[in-house]
């Protein structure tokens, strides 16, 4: 069986789609579409660090090469992986030799990594699975493909979860990726190794994705901002059997304007959103936030993230939004409960695809119990999923009239149940039912989004006593990215943070 042959439903913390597709064209966005600087990113670019917007404009300008800035992220990452682990294969030597040959895009020259759920033609792809340990990608995944038009130099893989399936990155087929702030504790999943890479400021941004929470988990973690798309603003991985695609993929980065050059560039303007602004500005309109530090099923929060985000809820007050509370009207028990069963019937999927490929039984050999324990589990429930999956459809308009009812803009939560945990607490080989608890505990707040198909980002906005980033994260409804685009660039003008670095940092 080959890899062309895989398909499977978009499930929990960012897995994707494995079946590919040709590549998707598009011509590059002109350059007078671009973002431009802001006062919060030259403050960067006059120190040691470039966001890729400026990065790719001193390479068209002749300031520096794309050979010069492939080599000294090479550097960087040689420097800094030993600690954190977060690159899951290299190819340097490929990179190099597409320095300065790469399409005429707006990032052209630009060092980046691709997620090891995604292919990226002539690297390996693992799934970050044992099983698939060797794969070789014959083609690009739709996004990556859009990023190869744009013009960037893709560096290697960053590491992610066995398929993308836990919040945190601690794969037995690479090994743990440790957080750039605290190298004891977790980077969060499952885009990990992109948030790590992009905190240690080896590239300026990476891709990823998020199926219930895997850009903004990592980004939160690991103090770097992350919007997940609208579903359907960007390329999905390819053909689906999924009866509900909870699955975007899009960038983690630094910079606001990086983000929003990186989504203008690859939206898929096929009629259902506006194509998005040019030359974006902070927000002008004042916004009605509603806010809690309530998990939606009702489990701890951690009273520095409480503290943390009640001190964001007054910034915003000072910025003159208007900030309500905010109770949803839904069962957050009963979506935890459907979502994750949702989540396990991926789980299983993908485990019979990993048995194919290796024909091998599905066993402890081939995926990671965490697996084999949400692939029991849909197998010892599999009679609920007619009613989970309707209950999940009509999840949207539940969520998008809570959000009318209320009168509310946006909403502002916590991204996750804490800070970042310690290295361990969330490996795949911890028990099941432990490590379960622990999972909802800590990625509580973000699947809403992903089920009702919301634009939502993650911020780094906030840093608890101990020095670990707290992300901030602000939902919209279907098609608000630009509306969240112009409030993030709001927030990173009122509390830059381009200038806070990690302990493990590569400059």
């Amino acid at each position: 069986m080959t890899l062309k042959q895989i398909s499977r439903r978009g499930v929990l913390l960012g897995a994707t789609a494995m079946a590919t597709l040709a590549a998707c064209k598009q011509s590059p966005t002109a350059q007078a579409d671009v973002t431009p600087v802001s006062e919060t990113t030259a403050a960067a670019e006059s120190a040691a660090w470039m966001d890729g917007t400026a990065m790719a404009a001193a390479i068209a300008s002749g300031q520096t090469t794309s050979l010069e800035q492939v080599n000294a992220a090479i550097a960087r990452a040689q420097s800094v992986n030993g600690q954190i682990n977060a690159i899951a294969t290299e190819i340097y030597e490929t990179a190099r030799a597409e320095a300065g040959h790469t399409s005429a895009g707006p990032f052209q020259g630009v060092p980046t990594f691709i997620k090891d759920l995604h292919d990226w033609k002539g690297a390996p792809t693992m799934y970050g699975s044992r099983a698939f340990k060797g794969h070789i990608a014959e083609k690009d995944s739709p996004l990556p493909a859009k990023w190869r038009a744009e013009g960037v130099v893709v560096l290697g893989k960053s590491t992610s979860p066995e398929m993308g399936l836990m919040a945190s990155t601690e794969p037995l087929v690479t090994g743990e990726t440790r957080n750039p702030w605290d190298t004891t504790r977790i980077v969060g999943g499952s885009s990990g190794g992109a948030a790590a890479l992009v905190a240690a400021r080896v590239v300026p941004f990476a891709h990823a994705s998020d199926g219930g929470g895997s850009i903004r988990i990592p980004a939160s973690t690991c103090g770097v901002f992350g919007l997940k798309p609208s579903r359907g603003q960007l390329p999905a991985q390819g053909e689906s059997s999924a009866p509900l695609e909870i699955s975007v993929q899009h960038a983690v980065t630094i910079s606001v304007r990086d983000s929003i050059n990186l989504f203008r560039d690859t939206q898929t303007n096929d009629g259902t959103f506006a194509p998005l602004a040019a030359n974006l500005q902070p927000l002008k309109r004042r916004l009605k936030i509603g806010f809690t530090t309530d998990a939606p099923a009702g489990t701890p929060v951690a009273p520095e993230t409480k503290a943390a985000l009640d001190d964001v809820a007054a910034l915003c007050g000072k910025l003159g939004h208007e900030i309500v509370a905010y109770k949803p009207t839904y069962s957050g028990q009963e979506f935890v409960d459907k979502f994750l069963l949702y989540w396990a019937a991926g789980a299983a999927e993908f485990a019979q695809q990993a048995s194919a490929y290796t024909g091998k039984p599905v066993g402890p050999d081939i995926v990671e119990p965490w697996t084999l324990g949400l692939t029991q589990m849909f197998m010892g429930r599999k009679d609920e999923m007619e009613e989970t999956v309707k209950w999940l459809k009509g999840f949207e308009a539940v969520y998008n009239a809570d959000l009318a009812d209320q009168g509310i803009d946006l909403l502002l939560t916590p991204t996750t149940g804490s800070p970042a945990v310690k290295l361990g607490e969330q490996a795949p080989t911890v028990a099941f039912d432990t490590l379960y608890e622990r999972v909802i505990t800590f990625a509580a707040f973000t699947a809403p989004m992903n089920v009702s198909g919301a634009a939502s980002m993650s911020v780094p906005l906030s840093w608890s006593p101990a020095g670990l980033p707290i992300g901030s994260m602000f939902s919209g409804k279907s098609g608000d990215d630009q509306l969240l685009f112009e409030l993030a660039l709001e927030l990173e003008a009122a509390r830059p943070w381009a200038d806070k670095l990690p302990g493990t940092v590569a400059l």
